[in-house]
Order: C-alpha cells, then structure tokens, then sequence
C-alpha cells in the first residue's frame, strides 16, 4: 500500500474532485476536440502538463482561501473543511500526472504558456521523493481538514504551506 492510499477522504472531498475531473476533462477536450486515430492511445505530454498546471492553481486557490481566512481572523471551520477535504484529494493525485515523456523543462525557451512545463528535471530522477512528499502534503492536508480548533487549523495550514514551499523548491524551475 502506498502513502496516498492510506488517506481516506470524506465525501465532500470526494465530490470535489469529481468536480476538478470534470473541469479538467472539459479542459482537456477544449485543447484538442479531434485527435487522431494514433493520438487516442496515449494523453500527449501537452495535455498533461495542462492538466497538472491546472490541478495545481485549484490547490493554490484554495490554499490562499483558507490563509486568507486565517490572516483576516475569520476562520469558518466548515469552509477550512472543505478546502482542505479537495486539497488533500488532489495533491492524491498529482504525482500521477507526471509521466516521464511529459519531462520536458528547458531554459528560455519561448513556448505556450498553458502547456510550458516548469517542472525540475529533478523530479523524474527523484520521483520517489516527489512522491512522498505528495503523499506527505496530502496527508497534512487531510488533517487540516479534520482541525476542530483554531490553533490547529492554523497549525495545520502552516504545515501545508511548508510542504507545498520545500516541494516547489525541490522541483520547480524558476525560468
């Protein structure tokens, strides 16, 4: 059993993510409506690196919501829940929308911007690193999502945002 299967999510998380697929399959079918017969047998690495930025700036959206919260003194418990509930399930699968042909990171380069991947070579030749630390983050976010007090949810949430920070300093490039 791996780290991201011990995580059970709520049910609201779980509707979350049922969310986030849709958006992001709707995402993915916006990119290409017509793919070709040779094209249908695997995802092309721009469409996952899409789908990775995407599923990423959903975490980050609804990491600042609970910081702001946090840093304007009005936490909403049920709200923090929520948020943490979808986070914890997303950072679940985020490892899993990076497969070793969507390694394509280069220096000054002048590509799209939605399917520009900036992700560090690093994480492919440490992925199993990469992939505890999701593992880590999401469990962290789960608790967060089960905080029945304030302390802790701001404990909790300054637990995630370590864990987000140490990964993106790992494994993201800075162009």
């Amino acid at each position: 059993m791996t780290g991201l299967q011990r995580i059970s999510p709520h049910p609201r998380a779980r509707a979350a993510l049922a969310i986030v697929c849709a958006g992001l399959t709707a995402g993915l079918l916006a990119i290409d409506l017509a793919p070709s017969a040779q094209d249908r047998s695997a995802t092309p690495d721009k469409d996952v690196i899409f789908a990775r930025k995407t599923l990423k700036d959903a975490v980050c959206d609804k990491m600042a919501k609970i910081e702001r919260m946090i840093s304007l003194g009005r936490i909403d418990l049920d709200d923090v829940h929520a948020q943490a509930d979808a986070i914890s399930v997303m950072l679940m699968a985020f490892p899993h929308l990076f497969p070793p042909s969507s390694n394509q990171w280069r220096p000054d380069t002048d590509q799209a911007p939605e399917t520009a991947t900036l992700a560090s070579p690093d994480l492919w030749t440490q992925f199993p690193d990469f992939y505890r630390q999701a593992a880590a983050a999401a469990k962290t976010a789960s608790d967060l999502s089960r905080a029945d007090k304030i302390d802790d949810v701001k404990t909790r949430s300054r637990e995630l945002r370590i864990a987000c920070d140490t990964c993106h300093a790992l494994y993201l490039e800075d162009q």
